[in-house]
Formats: C-alpha cells, sequence, structure tokens
C-alpha cells in the first residue's frame, strides 16, 4: 500500500476507534499479534490487549473528543500526532467518577504490512486537570506522591497494557485527595506549633532561688507535642509549691487540658495548705470538665526551706526519686489521676531534706525512651544514676539527658516530652 493510502487508514482507525469507541476498526486494523514497543517488560500484548484499553477509557471518559494535528507516512510507517480531551464520568481503574477533565496529547507511529497494523510505539503526556491547574494557580499545593489504596487495581490485561498512562491517569484523578492530604499535614503542623506555643509560655520563666537550695529543670518537647508541665508557686511563710504533670494525649487537646489544669492548680493553692486537699479539689472540677479517658498525672509538694520539710501528694504520676546518704529511695503517695473520678481522695506524706539530699521529678518521656533494640531506659537505670550522682561536680539533669542520647543512639526520635524538676539541698 502507498504511504497516502497508509495515512487515510491511520485516521480512519483514530477516529472509529478512539473518537467513537468502535471495537470493529480495532478488528480490523489491528493484527491479532500487534506489539506495542514502548509497554513496560511483561506487560500484555496483542489485538485484545488493546480493545479492553480502548473500552475502558471511554466508560470512564463517554464524552471524549479527540483531534489529529499532523499526519507523515512513508514506506510503511505511519506518525501522527494527536490529543483527547474528556469528562471523567465512570470508573477508572477503582476510581470513582470525579468530574474533572482532562486532556491527553501523544504521538504514535504505527507499522502498517497489508493493510494491518503489525507494531506501534506510543509517547503519551496526560495534562493536569483542568481543575488541578486551577487550584495550583490560585496557591493550592498537592503531594505528588501517589496515595496508596484509592485504587484498587484489577489484575490482567488492562493493567499491563499501558501502565504508565494508568498511573499518570490515577495520579491525575486523585489531585483532591492529594491536596486534602497536604490540607490535613498542614493543619495538623499548625496545631503543633500552637500547642507548642502554649505548652511554653506556660512554663515558668524562671526558676526560683533558694538560700540553700540548688533548683534545676529540663523541658524537652516531642515534635508530637504532649501534655507535661511543672510549675512553681510562692506561697505564705517563704514556702514554696512545686507542681509537675502530664495530661494524657498530644497536640492540642493535650495542650488545653494541660493549661486548664495549672490554672486550677494555681487557683486552689492559694486557699488550701494541704497538698491532697488540692488535688482533690482540682479533680472534682477536671472530672466535670475534660473528655471522657482524659486524665492528667500530677504531682503536688509543699518545701518549707528553713527546716526542709517536704509535704506531697502524687495523683498517679512518676514516684519521684530521692537521693539520701548515697542511695535513692522512691517518694511514694497514692492517688488516682486527675480527671478520672469524682470523690477520689488523695494519700499526704511528708518528707524531711537534709544537707545534700535531693529529689528528681521527671515524666514518663525519660523512662519509656527505647534504644535501637526497643529497650526501655527504664526506672531501675533511673536510680541508678541517681544514686550514683554527685551534685557537687555536675547538674543531674545534664547527666541524664546525656545517658539517655547515648542509651537510645544517633538515630532516637523522641516519643514524647521530656520534664526534669531537681531540688538539692546544699
Amino acid at each position: 500500500m502507498s504511504a497516502q493510502k497508509n495515512e487515510a487508514l491511520v485516521r480512519w482507525f483514530f477516529e472509529e476507534a478512539w473518537g467513537k469507541d468502535n471495537l470493529a476498526a480495532v478488528d480490523e486494523y489491528i493484527a491479532a499479534d500487534y506489539v506495542e514497543h514502548t509497554l513496560p517488560p511483561g506487560s500484555q500484548q496483542g489485538r485484545d490487549a488493546l480493545k479492553q484499553f480502548v473500552s475502558m477509557y471511554h466508560e470512564a471518559f463517554p464524552d471524549v473528543k479527540v483531534t489529529m494535528y499532523d499526519i507523515f507516512g512513508r514506506g510503511d510507517r505511519v506518525a501522527y500526532r494527536w490529543s483527547a480531551s474528556g469528562t471523567h464520568l465512570g470508573e477508572w481503574m477503582g476510581v470513582p467518577p470525579t468530574g474533572l477533565h482532562l486532556t491527553t496529547t501523544g504521538i504514535t507511529i504505527h507499522r502498517i504490512v497489508g493493510g494491518k497494523c503489525v507494531e506501534g510505539w506510543v509517547s503519551v503526556d496526560i495534562s493536569r486537570s483542568e481543575e488541578e491547574q486551577r487550584w495550583l494557580s490560585e496557591g493550592g499545593r498537592t503531594e505528588e506522591a501517589y496515595l496508596e489504596g484509592i485504587a484498587s487495581l484489577p489484575p490482567g490485561g488492562i493493567i499491563a497494557h499501558h501502565s504508565s498512562v494508568n498511573e499518570d491517569f490515577i495520579r491525575n484523578l486523585t489531585w483532591r485527595f492529594r491536596a486534602a492530604q497536604v490540607q490535613e499535614r498542614e493543619r495538623i503542623e499548625q496545631e503543633l506549633q500552637v500547642a507548642r506555643q502554649i505548652q511554653q509560655e506556660l512554663l515558668p520563666e524562671s526558676v526560683p532561688e533558694l538560700d540553700g537550695w540548688q533548683i534545676a529543670t529540663y523541658y524537652g518537647p516531642a515534635r508530637e507535642v504532649g501534655g507535661d508541665f511543672y510549675d512553681f508557686v510562692d506561697l505564705s511563710g517563704g514556702r514554696l509549691g512545686l507542681i509537675v504533670g502530664d495530661a494524657t494525649g498530644h497536640g492540642m487537646p493535650a495542650a488545653l487540658v494541660m493549661a486548664t489544669t495549672r490554672g486550677m492548680l494555681r487557683a486552689v493553692v492559694q486557699s488550701l495548705e494541704s497538698p491532697g486537699e488540692v488535688l482533690a479539689r482540682v479533680n472534682e472540677a477536671l472530672a466535670a470538665d475534660i473528655p471522657p479517658s482524659t486524665f492528667v498525672t500530677c504531682f503536688y509538694g509543699i518545701l518549707d526551706p528553713k527546716s526542709g520539710r517536704f509535704i506531697y501528694a502524687n495523683a498517679g504520676h512518676n514516684l519521684p526519686c530521692r537521693r539520701h546518704n548515697d542511695q535513692a529511695d522512691e517518694l511514694s503517695a497514692r492517688g488516682m489521676p486527675l480527671g478520672l473520678m469524682i470523690g477520689t481522695g488523695y494519700e499526704e506524706k511528708q518528707a524531711v531534706l537534709e544537707s545534700g539530699d535531693s529529689i528528681l521529678f521527671y515524666s514518663d518521656g525519660l523512662v519509656e525512651a527505647h534504644d535501637p533494640q526497643r529497650e526501655m531506659f527504664g526506672f531501675p537505670r533511673l536510680r541508678r544514676l541517681v544514686a550514683e550522682h554527685d551534685a557537687e561536680e555536675r547538674s543531674l539533669v545534664d547527666i541524664l539527658m546525656d545517658e539517655l542520647r547515648s542509651f537510645a543512639g544517633d538515630s532516637w526520635e523522641q516519643e514524647d516530652d521530656i520534664t526534669l524538676v531537681t531540688l538539692r539541698r546544699s
């Protein structure tokens, strides 16, 4: 056949098959053993695979309009440039109709023998949908990576044939999902920033200065901000109130519960002398206000700097670790976390801190940190370090953080906030 006749045959096939979904034209023009050389290795070849693809395309884009721009024939080969535009009104590879308008352009080369196409080469470019382009022009952003699970891809010839085209279509048809993913990630990050700001602003700006006493603090927030907090309250008679707590959860909810608890504690401590009564009063208020399954662990103690007398109560928080005579023990007191149950009572105890004694108050971000083998830092390690520490040489806070970093390794990703407060009598 002449080059002109081959060009006419290609025009007819393009308009009938791609423009009108005429599968009989595919049977008439495409050889049964047709080979498309631009398919990935292992793809299903042949006329039937192409027919499936043409049918699937028209079901997904029933209003498609095709245009052939240039055509050139020489010998047994014909090359042509084309475009196809349509609205996604039917399912495509598991993606339900989106109503998006897509345009596809490409260049195709056919080799024709005896009026049949026996070989083909296709280069395809699928533009972003009109809607996505408008979204991006208005400052929107999308996540370029494909979303796993958006499409449930069926097996067999349809996928193998034109698999790269399938992937491009899916990427463009799911842009709204990708845009929503970016928006959700930005919303979460903004919420975390606000939560960090709330938490940082509510922490004490400075450490109290007491004659004969040293107080040190450390606060290290995790990326997903938790509800750690600590506070110092000046009380009558030169006494000092010390609070360490942890609200459940992460992000904004934990920050708000933490802020609420801190405000309640500050309001109550000035009117009640007993740490146990303070926690009981705050518990009643929190249990009525915070969401179910939300609670706050909290330790509250009152120090008389002159006598060294330390009265305390504990609402389910980590037991403070005391160093006395080169030994480490725990300041225990029974009590449920705040906000869990109305009518809860809190045991009140006291200790006398002598010269050289110290107490470590901490949150669970320290003892629950893991090394690369998933071993926890743990309470025994903490007690040993407290017992071995000589405060005259170096800050306990610095020693603990150095030990934690060495234990967790260079690849450590902090899982929870870490709060440390140390109180030592000279």
